[in-house]
């Protein structure tokens, strides 16, 4: 689905996903220097996230959380249990294998987004599309090859992340479905709430340290909510009422591209002719699939 005439306006969603793609690529970072476990880690991200945007949405938009349909709350809160899926099953992978597995299986989402979306949305990516996305995913392969892992221990770290890239597609769709219905903030006030009751719940139940943790860390978790979540999530959930489920989710492999280059500048990690090869199919991919995007 492209943009309609009367729907155009500033910001273009394009712009819109450049923006959350830059803010989800400082997660990685974040969560790099944050000194918790993985699902605390997550815990706090959805969890203070959802305590900034209740004041606000809870007083202007009362009256929409009221007479919100049964539809439209189930397809807000599924979309947050899958989130919250996504999290855990992604963040749980990086303990088994390794992050080259985890990010090349984690990054199918594009490919379980088209393949569900016609039973799901109704929408049915271009053959262009398509193409874009299989480009895009041998991008992100190429990106996080190098490292890779084998045994039983791997195996189940692969089938982890291959399940949050599927978790990441249902979140999307179900996103795409309650948007056009719903407004911005009502819907990720809905849909991080679920989220973090989810995670939290997952983090009780695993007994896992709430804390202390150190100054550097509530920095990072704080960086985490109001940049990656608030700005990043928020971003694409945005361009979800604009734009295909199938689009949104090729523009997430902009992350990785996103997340070298602040690795780069901010940890000081180099950045190898393979990465730059692999993100150049990566935004090939992404151009490729803006075009089916307008046709």
């Amino acid at each position: 689905m492209g943009l309609k005439k009367s729907e155009t306006h500033f910001p273009h969603p394009y712009l819109v996903l450049c923006i959350g793609a830059l803010a989800v690529s400082t997660g990685a970072i974040f969560a790099r220097l944050a000194e918790a476990p993985s699902l605390a880690i997550a815990a706090y991200r959805v969890g203070f996230a959802t305590l900034f945007l209740a004041p606000p949405t809870l007083w202007a938009k009362r009256e929409e959380l009221r007479s919100i349909s049964p539809r439209t709350l189930f397809y807000s809160l599924g979309a947050g249990f899958f989130l919250a899926l996504h999290f855990a099953t992604w963040i749980a992978s990086l303990s088994y294998t390794s992050v080259a597995s985890s990010v090349v299986l984690v990054n199918t989402i594009p490919l379980w987004t088209a393949l569900m979306a016609p039973w799901v949305t109704g929408e049915r990516p271009s053959r262009e599309t398509m193409i874009g996305i299989l480009i895009s995913i041998a991008g992100g392969a190429v990106v996080g090859a190098g490292d890779f892992s084998l045994g039983p221990r791997a195996l189940w770290g692969d089938f982890l992340a291959l399940l949050g890239g599927l978790t990441a597609a249902c979140y999307i769709m179900l996103g795409r479905k309650a948007r056009p219905s719903l407004s911005l903030r009502s819907y990720t006030f809905l849909c991080y709430g679920s989220a973090a009751c989810c995670l939290w719940g997952a983090l009780l139940l695993t007994k896992l340290p709430l804390g202390p943790y150190t100054p550097q860390t509530w920095l990072m978790f704080l960086g985490m909510a109001l940049i990656s979540q608030m700005v990043g999530h928020s971003a694409y959930n945005w361009a979800l009422r604009w734009l295909s489920s199938s689009f949104v989710a090729v523009s997430l492999l902009g992350e990785p591209i996103g997340g070298t280059l602040l690795a780069y500048f901010i940890l000081g990690e180099s950045v190898s002719l393979q990465k730059l090869l692999g993100g150049a199919c990566i935004l090939t991919g992404i151009y490729l699939a803006a075009r089916g995007e307008k046709a």
